[in-house]
């Protein structure tokens, strides 16, 4: 946890910054465009990443749709997975979180700038409501970050178990579903160590709506994740075997 209080030790000023802007748009919602929010939001990530000396390499931008709504389904790490993820994204995109995880210092205003959503997981009545205006935002055009294992504890690159409610939201809005794998994002704020970072960011090929649209939720969520988590040991076995060729070269040399 070391490098999370360091970089809100030394963003001190970004995060007033943030938390006034937050108010100002909340208040002029109508004077800012979606973009315009978005880029003072990719402005706060560019600095919790120098800040907290964390580098993201990103891969698949263009299987990411050109035009129209969509959802991108993640695996779930830690704090830093939706900072690695909009540092990926050019175009708009938010993200739906928790009711509880939502009030925590910097990410409530954060999520109020980029117009996220929150999901209360103790009402039913509140979840229908939040499902019923993802699906009217992603109609409209909006792009929404999902991740279906609902939260995350100390699971590292292992996934769990994908809910798959959220699925409905792709379902009913018959857009294509796109699915991130996370690797290392875990990594920053798991250590007390400010020694610099390397996570990834997979944006996978598109699920297009005739490929599920016969398909159960629980199918989708089923398949989402193989597709997820087929990718991170993909990676993770690259990684070993780099690890290995560069211990023997180092050993010869």
């Amino acid at each position: 946890m070391l490098r999370f209080y360091f970089v809100i030790l030394v963003s001190v000023p970004y995060i007033i910054l943030l938390y006034a802007k937050a108010s100002y748009m909340d208040k002029y919602n109508d004077r800012f465009t979606e973009e315009e929010r978005y880029d003072f939001a990719k402005l706060i990530v560019d600095k919790i990443m120098k800040h907290s000396f964390i580098e993201t390499e990103v891969y698949g931008k263009e299987n990411l749709p050109a035009q129209g709504g969509y959802v991108m389904y993640s695996n779930h790490q830690g704090k830093y997975d939706m900072v690695g993820i909009m540092y990926g994204h050019e175009k708009p995109c938010t993200v739906v979180m928790d009711e509880v995880r939502s009030n925590l210092p910097v990410m409530k205003p954060f999520l109020a700038v980029v117009q996220g959503s929150t999901l209360d997981r103790s009402d039913m009545r509140s979840q229908a409501k939040t499902i019923k205006k993802l699906i009217e935002e992603v109609n409209e055009g909006r792009r929404y970050v999902i991740f279906p294992e609902g939260g995350y504890d100390h699971n590292g690159n292992n996934l769990q178990e994908f809910k798959s409610g959220s699925f409905k939201i792709s379902m009913r809005t018959k857009t294509p579903i796109v699915p991130v794998a996370l690797v290392d994002s875990y990594v920053p704020y798991s250590y007390n160590s400010l020694r610099k970072v390397i996570t990834q960011v997979h944006y996978l090929e598109p699920i297009e709506y005739e490929e599920y649209k016969d398909m159960k939720t629980e199918e989708i969520a089923l398949m989402v994740r193989d597709r997820i988590e087929a990718k991170v040991k993909e990676q993770l076995s690259i990684k070993k075997r780099r690890h290995f060729y560069d211990k023997r070269i180092r050993q010869a040399a």
